[in-house]
Formats: C-alpha cells, structure tokens, sequence
C-alpha cells in the first residue's frame, strides 16, 4: 500500500519528508472535523498508515499534533445521531469499530509514537493521545473526558487510562467530565511530558532532526524539554483526600450521599460543584460508567476495548435507552440543554439494565476482535 497521503488531502498534512524517510508526522489540520473521518473511512486508510510505517525500516517513530486551538476535539456524534435516525446502525458500528481498532493500535505500537497537546484534547480525541506511548502537554492543553453529558460512555479505552489515575480521580473525570489542564495532565500521569507552547516549535524542530526507533533515545530527547509546573491551588488534585472519600464507594447512590453529607457539613464549593454535575448527568450513564471504569481496574488494554465496544452497541441500537441520541440532540443538536433522560433518576436504573450494557453480543453480532499476537503475526508478512 501506498503510505502517502494525497497533497490535497484536507484533514490531515504529513510533512519531514525526505529522501530517506526517517520519521512521519501528523498534522490535524481541521481538529474539529478529523475524528469524523476517523470513525468513517478514513480511520482504515489511517490503520493501515500506521500498520505501514510500524514495518516500514525507514520509518523511526511517529508525531501527531493539532494545527490551531484543538489537538482533537472528539468524534462527530452529531452525523453518528444522523446516521442512527437514518437507520444507518451498521454503519455506526463499523465506525466504533474501527475507532477501537486504532486505539489498540496506538496502545500496542512498536515504534515511539508522540502526542502533541497543545490545546483541546477530549473524548475520542483522548484516546488517539493517550494510548500512545509519549503524551507532550503545554500550559493550552484542556483535557476532559464528556460522553457521560451525551448520555453515553468513556469509551476508546478510557476505562483502561482512567482506571489506573491515582486514588478514584478517573472516577471522578468520567462522571462529572470535568477538564484538566495541561499541568495537572502531567501531575497525574496522563502527560509524559509538559511544555510551554511557546516553545514547542524548538521540540518539533529538533524531533526532525532526530533518527531513532529506541524508546529509550526518545524519552532522553523529550526529557530534555520537560518543563513541568504545579497545578494551581483550585486545582482538583489537591483536594484528592476529600476526592477519594467520596468516589470510592460502590455505588453513584453513595458517591452522591458522601459529596451531600460533606457539603453540609463544609459547605466545601467543589462539594457542591460536583453534585450539581452529578445530578443534571443521565443516571443510566452515571451506573454504567462507574461499573465500566471499576472493570478497567483489572482488564487489560484489549478486553477494556473490547467490552467497550460492546457497550456502544447497546447504547447506539437504543435497545436499553435512547439516552445517547436524547443527549446528542438536546446538547448538540437543538441545543435546548434539557433533555429528558430514560430513565429520569438513580432510583428507576434496575440492575438489569446496567448489567444488559456489560453482557455478550448475540450470536449474530460480531465482537471486537483485538490480539497483539494477530498483530505480531501482520508485523512479519
């Protein structure tokens, strides 16, 4: 296959070629509209960009960046709502799918792969950053995780990277979808590296310099650049005792129950901050993404994807709840911001329900099929 992007392509611009390739890089060049491309055809001609320059000898490592004030701002669950009204649901699937598909890619590349967030980085977005295997972040890096707003899901493997966030702070990011910035990115592990903005020209000139393929050279390079400041005071990662009593518990009944014993005691503002999200959130979503990240604490990158995926068929086949697409339109198509979620509160969400989001697809419906030693296997043909 040819791994050239075409000259006119408008979504992506790949430039340090040369002669002698040495090292790709991608340049989101339209951030708010790449991740539709993502989840339709352009997401195969991307895997098997990246499975190209994973066998390529010439190639050493990969850099992905956004061009303007997003690295990526999520997938186009506005056309995904579309084509569900359409009945278009098999091509939804395919979407996912192949998104997966990527995500597990970047989590398992063998060659250095380098995220440059140097603005807005969320859902879907996240992941194209996060699993790879050096995440550079700038003091203009928002990061958040918001499907639970839309009545979805963390999915792209967040159950995997949130899960493993000190104490219960992946908890807390997936049911408030709350935002970090670059800083605290770094401070809690999401960022292998921070950087001023101002200074990220230097980093992407020098990385076109350099010609390695060992992780080692790579981290030694970057290090070099690592300029990592402390989150300022409001920042949610000092209030990380109080963040662990409240979302440790078992349940979002009693996550909600500690944050409102704690608020009338302390009358503590983020107390109150965090259960006014809590409570304008879909309940359906809050029971089925809590569930989801407790599971990604003892899974592996691949059944977290896979187990994800088969979550997202249920929410888009809208068998169990319309949520998804009654939170894409409230939100992002009318814009309204009151939708009516199904069921309407914590107490009408059965065990059944939840527990129909984590159960095997039917023996018509493909699961997502992932294997590092499948693509070990492809590495050698």
């Amino acid at each position: 296959m040819d791994n050239r992007l075409p000259a006119n392509f408008p979504f992506f611009e790949r430039y340090w070629l040369k002669s002698e390739l040495v090292h790709e890089l991608l340049y989101l060049t339209d951030p708010m509209s790449s991740m539709l491309l993502l989840l339709q055809w352009f997401g195969i001609l991307l895997y098997k960009l990246y499975e190209s320059w994973e066998r390529d000898p010439n190639v050493d490592f990969v850099v992905i960046k956004g061009n303007g004030r997003a690295f990526c701002s999520g997938g186009d669950v506005v056309k995904l709502y579309q084509l569900l009204n359409e009945g278009r649901v098999e091509e939804c699937k395919e979407c996912f799918s192949t998104f997966y598909s990527f995500m597990y890619l970047l989590g398992t590349y063998l060659k250095p792969h380098v995220s440059i967030l140097d603005g807005i980085t969320m859902g879907g977005g996240a992941g194209i950053s996060v699993h790879g295997s050096y995440r550079v972040a700038t003091d203009k890096t928002v990061f958040g995780i918001p499907e639970v707003l839309i009545g979805f899901h963390p999915d792209a493997g967040a159950s995997y990277y949130l899960s493993r966030l000190p104490g219960y702070l992946g908890e807390y990011l997936a049911l408030t979808c709350d935002t970090l910035t670059g800083e605290e990115m770094f401070a809690c592990g999401l960022a292998t590296h921070y950087s001023l903005s101002t200074k990220l020209q230097v980093i992407e000139t020098q990385l076109s310099t350099l010609a390695t393929k060992e992780f080692s050279v790579m981290e030694t390079f970057l290090a070099r650049y690592n300029d990592p400041r402390c989150p300022n005071s409001s920042s949610v990662l000092h209030r990380m005792e109080m963040l662990n009593k409240c979302f440790g518990h078992g349940t979002v009944e009693e996550i909600i129950n500690a944050l409102e014993a704690e608020a009338a005691r302390s009358k503590d503002k983020w107390c109150i901050s965090t259960l006014k999200k809590l409570r304008s959130a879909p309940p359906l979503s809050l029971k089925v993404s809590l569930r989801s990240i407790r599971e990604g604490r003892f899974q592996t990158l691949e059944q977290c994807l896979a187990r994800e995926y088969q979550m997202t068929v249920q929410a888009i086949t809208r068998q169990i709840s319309n949520d998804f697409s009654e939170g894409v339109r409230a939100r992002l198509v009318d814009k309204c911001f009151a939708p009516k979620w199904n069921p309407s509160c914590l107490e009408k969400v059965s065990e059944d329900m939840v527990d129909a989001y984590f159960s095997p697809l039917n023996a018509y419906e493909p699961e997502l099929e992932l294997s590092m030693n499948f693509r070990e296997a492809n590495l050698t043909c």
